[in-house]
């Protein structure tokens, strides 16, 4: 590979690619540049105040820009047999660093999900993602032909990641996790008896959590009626649909939020969405809900052509962990869905966030590229062509 593949921009052989992955690859890089501007707007006043330097934010997403998409680069110039070589090792390791937050991790709103690691966070949680899609595409995918052994090995893997991250507590990303897991496997075809007890056992572990933490039932029971605990529970949905419904049909314009000023909690992160509704409108919220609907009939359109069953569930991994948490977001910010702490991929702040999310579209982009490029194989004895 040389250098200048590594940079989006000089990279000359994107010219060659298939039509589905050189619209994936512009989309996401619209995509990624539109969440940098929202976040530029979002988090400026709130930086000035807190941090002396209204590009606080938007600088260390930079950073986490720069490494992702070198991670997005390489994956997308590097064959999935090879990466697929290093996705279970990934796994583990970061399984092992899951549950070290519980014991050395940085605790940060009373929740302990980071590591630091020379100074820098890392969202053990967060980076697991594009290898868990990898992992359980590369299982269920295979699946007839796995051994019982290994099934039940990664199963139990599977099943301690999501424990680990639910003691975090992380329960929206526990479920996000979860439900990808699961997907993947009604995806690939597995019974669905099966799949009946697995999604009663993530109900029932959902429950559990729920009421040991009084937290979490707050934000469950508190997005039917917010109103009812206006300076409490239901305040971040509160400011968030009140954000929402000022942006009218056009939106007060960029840059002139007003719930973004001390109002609206967590205006970078969680919902950062509804800055947007107030600055661009419903036109704007429309046009955001088109790219996601574009980037999901791609993504789609990629699965249906991939030659491969393991390659059509990293598609459909990717297609989940990118637009289905982005829908999660939204339904958030819009008071449809009770309160997650899940970030919207490439808009809100969080370096971890946009490094996983670069590096899921870079394995989507990938398996179109390899669906272009598969080769049809003549079978013995017979040609292509007809009378010879």
């Amino acid at each position: 590979m040389q250098i200048r593949q590594l940079i989006p921009f000089f990279d000359k052989s994107v010219v060659g690619w298939a039509n589905e992955a050189r619209l994936l690859r512009w989309l996401t890089l619209l995509w990624l540049c539109i969440g940098l501007i929202i976040l530029f707007s979002a988090s400026y006043s709130v930086a000035a105040v807190e941090q002396n330097d209204g590009l606080y934010f938007v600088k260390r997403q930079l950073i986490g820009v720069a490494i992702g998409l070198v991670a997005f680069n390489v994956l997308v110039h590097t064959p999935l047999r090879f990466v697929f070589k290093i996705a279970h090792w990934s796994v583990l390791l970061l399984l092992g660093l899951i549950f070290s937050t519980q014991l050395i991790g940085e605790e940060i709103l009373n929740v302990r999900r980071w590591l630091s690691i020379g100074g820098i966070l890392i969202q053990p949680s967060e980076l697991i993602k594009p290898f868990l899609i990898l992992q359980s595409a590369r299982l269920f995918g295979q699946w007839e032909r796995i051994r019982w052994q290994a099934r039940l090995f990664w199963l139990a893997v599977f099943a301690l990641i999501l424990v680990g991250i639910l003691l975090q507590p992380n329960l929206s990303t526990t479920a996000l996790c979860g439900m990808a897991l699961w997907l993947i496997a009604l995806a690939a075809g597995l019974p669905y008896l099966h799949l009946a007890g697995t999604a009663l056992l993530g109900i029932l572990a959902a429950v559990i959590s729920v009421s040991y933490n009084s937290y979490q039932l707050k934000r469950i029971t508190s997005f039917q009626n917010p109103w009812s605990d206006p300076a409490g529970a239901g305040y971040q949905l509160i400011q968030s649909l009140l954000a929402v419904g000022s942006g009218g049909t056009w939106g007060a314009g960029f840059g002139l939020s007003q719930q973004k000023l001390h109002y609206l909690p967590i205006q970078d992160t969680d919902f950062i969405f509804a800055v947007f509704a107030e600055e661009f409108g419903f036109v704007g919220g429309v046009l955001m809900l088109l790219l996601l609907l574009m980037y999901a009939t791609l993504a789609l359109i990629v699965a249906l052509k991939a030659w491969h069953p393991v390659h059509r569930l990293v598609a459909v991994g990717a297609m989940i962990f990118l637009v289905g948490q982005s829908m999660l977001n939204i339904g958030v910010a819009t008071g449809v869905l009770p309160t997650t702490g899940l970030p919207l991929p490439f808009i809100s702040y969080g370096s971890n966030s946009v490094i996983a999310s670069l590096a899921i579209a870079g394995l989507l982009i990938r398996v179109a590229r390899e669906n272009a490029d598969a080769n049809v194989v003549i079978l013995p004895g017979r040609t292509n062509h007809k009378g010879r």
